[in-house]
């Protein structure tokens, strides 16, 4: 997916007024009103990352397809700023130390994987963005966490443990998918 600079822009002012508008009316939000280019309309999965002084400050998306770009957009940066239960809701006077970052997701793309050792040597660091899971456990990482875990070990190690995986352990029915993503944000 490509978009030009202006409708980035526009879709981080859009998450922006988002989570300030309910910071201020204590409401979820609603699908903006407006004429918006067509591909806001194109049904896309997203991540929208909020960070304060360089720290996360919350973080949800979509794996799957649900919705059209924009609305999926406005609901992530709500949820990011008002359900992520690792943080407090975002409050109105943390707005001016908070920024926002939006990913949009590429399809996801399943890998043939046979084992741990398997998907090291198969994983692209600094480019995938990574799905594992099974019956049990289900994580991703973004692609842009390789900024913070740049060797594949270490990235998969960080990516079990969030998943809740014992690091000693590789399930017999783990499933694994890469994707890409278009990021960018604000600033």
């Amino acid at each position: 997916m490509e978009l030009s600079l202006p409708q980035q822009k526009e879709l981080l002012r859009l998450a922006r007024k988002t989570i300030a508008d309910s910071c201020r009316q204590g409401l979820p939000p609603e699908t903006p009103e407006g004429n918006f280019p067509p591909v806001f309309y194109e049904h896309r999965a997203t991540f929208v990352t909020l960070q304060k002084q360089g720290d996360l400050r919350g973080c949800i998306g979509s794996l799957e397809v649900r919705r059209p770009l924009i609305e999926d957009i406005i609901y992530n940066a709500f949820a990011a700023a008002f359900r992520d239960t690792r943080f407090q809701p975002v409050s109105q006077a943390e707005l001016t130390e908070i920024d926002v970052e939006i990913s949009i997701l590429s399809p996801l793309s399943e890998m043939s994987v046979s084992s741990e050792d398997d998907l090291l040597q198969q994983l692209i660091p600094g480019q995938d963005g990574l799905v594992i899971e099974n019956a049990i456990y289900r994580a991703t990482f973004l692609p842009q966490v390789w900024e913070q875990l740049p060797a594949a070990k270490q990235f998969l190690q960080h990516l079990k443990q969030k998943a809740g995986i014992p690091l000693d352990i590789w399930p017999d029915d783990m499933k694994c998918s890469r994707y890409s993503c278009l990021k960018f944000k604000e600033k």
